[in-house]
């Protein structure tokens, strides 16, 4: 009995499987319900409360909640645009699949993979309610909520082995609520440097997958574990705060830049500088500037009759872009009367630095960066400059390592037991100002008082909203932890007018709040103004 037992259980397993199988193929697959009905769609008052807490999820968001905005002219533009928008975006997706479909022609037997259908259908995304929402920053947040239940049909030919195998996706339905972030905003259009994307709830997808012909995402179980894997995937990657950023405009584009550290120059000396005194002499000095920058240049001291200068002077650059800005050197021969002359110049690229390591540079003067111009053969003599960037604390991760040699990253060490003590950056910008109102003219641009330095933003004309986003830069020895900084708004007159400025509010902010937190950006009340607000971010960075 054993025995017989034993065969008897072998045989019935391994028919048992593939009848199980059969039949549910038959019942999950092939089978199909023909007596389904209508559903019978009533009014919302007609409904009860737990039919209506059912229905919930489908209520448009800006019927729930106030915050969002009902946006049917841009379903409507959607609608008109999406049968372009359609062909647009397959071709797009035919042109960027096909180098990845040719990777994989002639292995594991495969001989072509292409598209035999590709369309996204005749539905487009709708977008169920948008909400604003307001931040101190200087961007642009939306939060759309998006559903697309649409009759997309996608199919995929893989031929293997002289066979052809067809994959197809179709009924395709996407449930999402994105973050949208427009960040930075600049003068140039489309004003955004890039776009910044994230998940503020786990999406929902749905779809049907044909193989064969045979809609295997009708097996229940492959169903959901197929439906959670992808939406689980899709939050790793993308729900807040992991995002995808997209860039629209480059760094030369306009897209406003911070500071991310100093640059440390010691001019030296010079050598065998050309003659340019009638005595046979020259009274040279240097003037320093960085790529990019508005700021005034940095000068050093005149040496009355030397063609040897030897200067030892030591200056401070603001640093914000090290990837692409220069660092120019001027030479010129001082002249009481006339203009002074060009006795050379040079540029060293600040990518060739790298950080906390000073580097001497001895460098031959030329006339101009003209590689053909005829007169750069000619002797000018030399320059010997000493750089150290040393790039903040807060970016000293995107710089803790240098390439050596073979291209292998080196670490630099410590950046505090490098970085100089005590000195840093304080950053004023001066964003907007709001309800700002004068007794006979509104023309309002914000000034800046600190350490006896005096600066200030445009004029906008005719506005009681000025918007300025203006940045200034004060390098300072040591922390100001109790130092006041004064920021005033006036009006200027335009045409004649007796009032030709008038004060239409100012604030008086203590830095010791910035020295510690790093940061504030905020909104102050204007005194000496009804109603008046001005928008300031604060900065204090470190080396």
């Amino acid at each position: 009995m054993g025995l017989v037992g034993t065969l008897l259980g072998i045989i019935g397993f391994g028919f048992g499987i593939p009848i199980g199988l059969l039949v549910g193929y038959f019942f999950f697959i092939i089978y199909s319900p023909r007596d389904v009905k209508e559903p019978i769609i009533r009014p919302l008052n007609e409904l009860d409360s737990e039919s209506l807490y059912k229905v919930l999820p489908e209520i448009p968001a800006w019927l729930k909640n106030p915050d969002y905005d009902r946006v049917d002219w841009m379903n409507r533009f959607l609608f008109d645009m999406w049968p372009y928008l359609d062909k647009a975006i397959c071709n797009a997706i035919r042109s960027s699949t096909r180098a990845i479909f040719d990777q994989y022609i002639g292995k594991y037997c495969i001989e072509s993979i292409e598209f035999d259908n590709l369309t996204l259908g005749s539905f487009p995304p709708i977008i169920h309610g948008v909400k604003v929402i307001e931040t101190q920053e200087n961007e642009l947040l939306i939060e759309p909520r998006v559903r697309w239940a649409g009759n997309c049909n996608v199919s995929v030919a893989l031929k293997l082995f002289s066979f052809k195998f067809t994959v197809q996706l179709l009924d395709l339905q996407i449930f999402l609520a994105p973050r949208v972030t427009l960040k930075p905003l600049v003068p140039s259009f489309p004003c955004f440097s890039s776009i910044t994307v994230s998940l503020v709830e786990k999406p929902f997808v749905d779809f049907g997958l044909k193989l064969l012909g045979v809609d295997i995402m009708a097996i229940p179980v492959l169903y959901r574990f197929v439906q959670d894997q992808i939406a689980s995937e899709i939050s790793n990657l993308y729900h807040w705060p992991n995002d995808l950023e997209i860039k629209i405009l480059d760094n030369a584009s306009g897209a406003t830049k911070k500071p991310v550290g100093i640059l440390h120059v010691k001019v030296v000396r010079a050598l065998n500088l050309l003659k340019m005194d009638i005595l046979g002499k020259s009274d040279p000095y240097v003037k320093l500037s960085l790529s990019g920058e508005r700021l005034p240049s940095k000068k050093t001291s005149v040496k009355m009759s030397n063609l040897n200068p030897e200067w030892n002077e030591n200056f401070k650059l603001i640093v914000k872009d090290p990837q692409t800005q220069v660092l120019q050197l001027r030479l010129y021969d001082w002249e009481k009367v006339k203009s002074h002359d060009k006795l050379g110049m040079q540029v060293v690229s600040l990518n060739s630095l790298a950080p906390y390591e000073m580097k001497e540079f001895t460098l031959d003067l030329l006339k101009n960066l003209n590689p053909n111009d005829p007169h750069n053969k000619k002797n000018r003599g030399k320059v010997v400059v000493e750089l150290t960037f040393e790039p903040f604390r807060e970016e000293f991760d995107k710089f803790s390592g240098i390439l050596d040699g073979e291209g292998k990253l080196k670490s630099l060490g410590s950046a505090s037991s490098q970085s100089s003590s005590g000195g840093g950056l304080l950053s004023v910008t001066i964003e907007s100002a709001e309800d700002v109102e004068g007794k006979h003219h509104n023309n309002p641009y914000a000034v800046v008082l600190f350490k006896g330095e005096r600066k200030k933003t445009k004029v906008i004309k005719k506005s009681r909203d000025p918007r300025w986003n203006e940045g200034f830069q004060f390098m300072l020895e040591e922390p100001p932890v109790n130092e006041v900084i004064h920021i005033e708004v006036i009006s200027k007159r335009r045409r004649f007018s007796w009032h030709a400025k008038e004060s239409l509010g100012h604030v008086d902010l203590n830095l010791a709040d910035v020295v510690n937190n790093g940061r504030i950006n905020d909104r102050f009340n204007l005194i000496n103004s009804k109603n008046g607000v001005i928008h300031i971010e604060l900065r204090w960075s470190t080396v």
